[in-house]
């Protein structure tokens, strides 16, 4: 993701490559609900945090304790293999905590970044944990050991992605000491986590003035991509560049044959091919340029975007909304969209972090104020959509109006868990299970589509993408009988 922030600790990547822009738990039940505020209120107004939110608070997931006096937050990440302070060279890292939300009480709190969005509920502590406060001495062995912590306390997917990690943990363990030194110490950590695949997982570190980082889970378009680009003699970077420049073109010139819009910081295509609406975000977010743009002013764009696609599709036989090469963003951008194309409130979706037991959050698609189109909807999926673009994939697949088509998603839905280290490097990890209306859980395996069409064949990977758009132009107004192969739930 170049990425938006959701929160500095708890994102969803995307990547902004494209050049098609010119992005410990409680294990107790929850107690009961008694709302103090009937709105959110800041968690900090003036300089000044809100009284009620006064006092010490570990989180239900998440590994959080966070501190708030009159006039600081201060947070720490608490596993069983000790408690440490965010580093202090991160002071946007509390920013995820912006509204109290109603249903706090005296001995629970529950913050949100957005109202509405993800939900971080608090206990109150007596004070702060001893360990919290401790002059530890980070060792290799201890790191070893909270990196361990780290996973097996809030990692949700070991079993979806078979591997039996605590046997990694004890097999690994042994090759500690503290006379590690700091690149086989990264070996290591990289080791465990070597077979997940998972897009959301990566480890970055600074060794020896060097910035090392080792991530799985690329889409396999993309690992074609890059191999198409080796044969040719050029680096990947140049690989994609010139792969996303056909992916613009083939939508601007093949499909909208120079009748389309090019908008909201070239992250969303829209036009009609006759008389069939065409909707593509390649990013949840990104729509405005610059690093820190507030949400408030993303979904302003956003919506004057849909405002001008949605008012030029009344009247359309159909429309196809494109997310085949969506990177992912905010969940908050997926869900505005999504409700542009709904006449009720739906539930989507819901989620709960892992080893926290607390409810899951539910999460509904509410019609939109501005233009919305709910006729016949055809949405495009490929192995490249991620993240928020998955979840924008659950909630349209919560509409009836709504028929999937293309291929699997990627399966990483998760938000990101970013954990810092206190050696300096830092974890980014998946502990979040979103479930679609009938329970099921596509983390790893990835949201199949109803109808399959291949949307990038490796065959022709610079000009497939406008062909497969077409031929569901061409289903849309009833020149074939079905996309392609059969329907599948």
């Amino acid at each position: 993701m170049g990425r938006p922030r959701v929160s500095p600790h708890l994102v969803k990547p995307t990547v902004f490559l494209l050049l098609v822009a010119g992005l410990p738990g409680c294990a107790t039940a929850p107690s009961v609900v008694r709302p103090t505020s009937a709105r959110p209120v800041l968690l900090v107004r003036d300089a000044v945090t809100a009284e009620a939110a006064r006092g010490v608070w570990r989180s239900r997931g998440y590994g959080y304790v966070l501190t708030v006096s009159a006039k600081d937050l201060t947070l720490h990440h608490a596993t069983a293999a000790g408690c440490y302070p965010q580093p202090g060279e991160d002071p946007g890292a509390l920013s995820g905590f912006v509204y109290v939300m109603p249903d706090s009480t005296p001995d629970t709190l529950s913050l949100s970044t957005v109202p509405g969005d993800t939900r971080y509920l608090f206990e109150r502590l007596p004070v702060l944990p001893p360990e919290c406060s401790a002059n530890t001495a980070w060792t290799p062995p201890r790191l070893f050991e909270l990196f361990a912590a780290t996973f097996t306390e809030h990692y949700a997917f070991f079993a979806e992605r078979h591997v039996d990690f605590s046997a990694r943990v004890s097999a690994l363990r042994p090759g500690i000491t503290d006379a590690t030194e700091a690149r086989a110490l990264f070996g290591t950590f990289q080791a465990l986590t070597t077979g997940l695949g998972d897009a959301h997982t990566r480890l970055t570190a600074e060794v020896d003035g060097e910035t090392l980082g080792y991530g799985e889970g690329e889409a396999r378009t993309l690992e074609h991509v890059d191999a198409e680009g080796k044969k040719a003699g050029r680096a990947s970077r140049d690989a994609q560049r010139a792969w996303l420049t056909a992916y613009r073109d083939g939508i601007l010139q093949g499909v909208l044959k120079g009748t389309g819009h090019h908008v909201a910081n070239k992250r969303i295509f829209h036009g009609l091919v006759g008389d069939v609406g065409y909707l593509n975000v390649v990013t949840m977010g990104g729509y405005v340029d610059g690093d820190d743009v507030p949400l408030r002013e993303e979904l302003r764009v956003l919506d004057e975007a849909l405002d001008t696609a949605l008012q030029s599709f009344q009247g359309a036989r159909a429309v196809i909304v494109d997310v085949s090469n969506n990177r992912g963003g905010h969940d908050v951008i997926s869900r505005a969209i999504a409700a542009r194309f709904t006449d009720t409130r739906r539930l989507a979706y819901t989620k709960v972090p892992f080893n926290s037991a607390v409810p899951p959050q539910p999460f509904h698609v509410e019609p939109a104020s501005g233009p919305r189109y709910t006729g016949p909807v055809y949405l495009v999926t490929s192995d490249i959509t991620v993240s928020a673009g998955e979840i924008f994939t659950l909630a349209m697949r919560a509409l009836p109006n709504v028929t999937h088509v293309g291929t699997t998603t990627r399966g990483a839905l998760s938000d990101v868990l970013v954990k810092p280290l206190p050696n300096g490097w830092s974890v980014e990890l998946s502990n979040e299970r979103y479930l679609d209306p009938k329970g099921q859980l596509f983390e790893a395996r990835g949201i199949p589509p109803q109808q399959e069409l291949e949307v990038f064949p490796e065959e022709d990977l610079h000009n497939g993408h406008a062909r497969a758009v077409l031929s569901v132009v061409e289903a849309a107004t009833g020149q074939r009988d079905a996309v392609q192969g059969g329907a599948r739930r």
